[in-house]
């Protein structure tokens, strides 16, 4: 189906791309970031990852301007469920075309496909946080980097470590094994992604142009009785100044099962020869190598936002999670955009499961679809953003109630990227 979009009488055309229209389409995605070309094995896998039925584009002439395109996850959500949830990507319009209603018009169109497949939520990370808020898209997941001394931090490790076993392997090697490792701990936190086909050849990229100075990927296994416990891949970018060797740990993905094995991990990566920096990026908020470290200050620790949900069925998607404390309440809330959304809808839900539907019940909550968002995967609480005034409570004691039973025992959190 193509929409049109005069401007100024200019006709603006946007539809489903073509197969044959991927290229062209995802040049006009390049330039938009920069210009700066891809490496050849990453732009070919990204191409064949895209889903072309999922994949729009604005075309002014014979020339595209706009690009946006979906992924069809299944997300974690409080619980343990895998949702349903369109992977919003690849977002872009060309500078020669701002201001004409490009951006708007795709995310109107991108959002009733979604809803039209039945899918209760879309998600994406925000290259540009301040643009996607007046599209209903929230904030939900926030994770943390780490520049981390090594010389001078410590770990006290836990009983047990000593019993892991770590062996270096090539990273396509035990790939299996890290993917089975990963795919263990997706139901256990909120934000997490399962994997679809094709996606775990994304650990794989490893361009020299994006190395910045350090080594190929490298990897690890962790292994208890022969059996793996964990993985870490990660990079080693050696320096060094007049005092001596001054390299550098790069961290790029870890998972592990158990305390022991965690530690384990960890202290390796602390412990390479001639480095005295470990350097994390996306790291769960909560992750325990921050109760181990001798002096957190020498960690350099800053959070990030990482995780943007838009509800594009309220009801479909507070019934898809469960809450961690008993809640009753009725939300009034706000949607300009997905109008169908807008109005008053009754939530009954804990630990076991949901429900929520329509009521003409009065309110106890008001707030817009953006702040649902923000809140839905447990890791911004609704009274936090009611102290910011995003959300005003209308019955006394209703707020407190919310709060608890929507928050999740351990922070959400987006693994990598799309």
């Amino acid at each position: 189906m193509a929409t049109d979009l005069a401007r100024n009488g200019h006709g603006i055309e946007l539809r489903t791309v073509r197969p044959d229209e991927l290229d062209v389409w995802y040049d006009n995605l390049i330039r938009a970031f920069g210009g700066v070309p891809e490496a050849a094995e990453e732009r070919q896998l990204y191409l064949e990852l895209i889903e072309p039925d999922r994949a729009i584009g604005t075309w002014d002439g014979d020339a595209c301007v706009g690009t946006a395109g979906a992924f069809a996850f299944r997300l974690t959500v409080p619980g343990g469920a895998p949702v349903r949830a369109a992977g919003v990507t690849m977002v872009s319009v060309a500078a020669t075309h701002r201001r004409r209603g490009v951006l708007t018009s795709m995310m109107r169109r991108q959002l009733d496909d979604v809803r039209s497949w039945g899918w209760p939520l879309a998600v994406l990370t925000a290259s540009e946080p301040a643009i996607y808020g007046r599209f209903g898209y929230g904030a939900a997941t926030f994770h943390a980097g780490a520049d981390i001394d090594t010389d001078r931090v410590r770990l006290a490790l836990p009983p047990g470590t000593d019993d892991v076993r770590l062996r270096y392997a090539a990273p396509a090697d035990v790939l299996d094994v890290c993917e089975a490792l990963y795919a263990r701990q997706v139901p256990l936190r909120p934000g997490m992604i399962a994997r679809l086909p094709g996606w775990e050849r994304v650990a794989l990229l490893d361009p020299e142009s994006e190395r910045s100075g350090a080594s190929p990927l490298q990897c690890v296994v962790a292994e208890r009785d022969g059996e793996p416990v964990g993985y870490a891949r990660f990079r080693v970018k050696p320096d060094w100044d007049q005092a001596g060797p001054t390299g550098t740990v790069v961290l790029e993905d870890l998972q592990t099962l158990d305390p022991a094995a965690h530690a384990a991990v960890w202290r390796f990566l602390f412990d390479i020869d001639l480095t005295s920096t470990l350097t994390a990026r996306g790291r769960p908020l909560d992750e325990g190598w921050q109760h181990l470290v001798s002096d957190i200050r020498r960690c350099g620790i800053k959070p990030r936002d990482g995780l943007y949900v838009r509800l594009v069925e309220v009801g479909a998607a507070l019934e898809a999670r469960t809450y961690q404390a008993p809640v009753d309440v009725v939300f009034e809330v706000e949607d300009a955009f997905c109008p169908w959304n807008a109005g008053r809808w009754r939530l009954t839900g804990n630990a076991k499961g949901a429900s929520c539907a329509r009521t003409e019940d009065a309110a106890d909550l008001a707030l817009s679809v953006r702040e649902l968002g923000a809140a839905y995967l447990g890791g911004v609480s609704l009274s936090s953003l009611a102290a910011a005034g995003r959300v005003r409570e209308l019955r006394r004691g209703t707020l407190t109630e919310a709060s608890v039973a929507f928050g999740s025992p351990v922070a959400p959190w987006l693994p990598h990227g799309f």
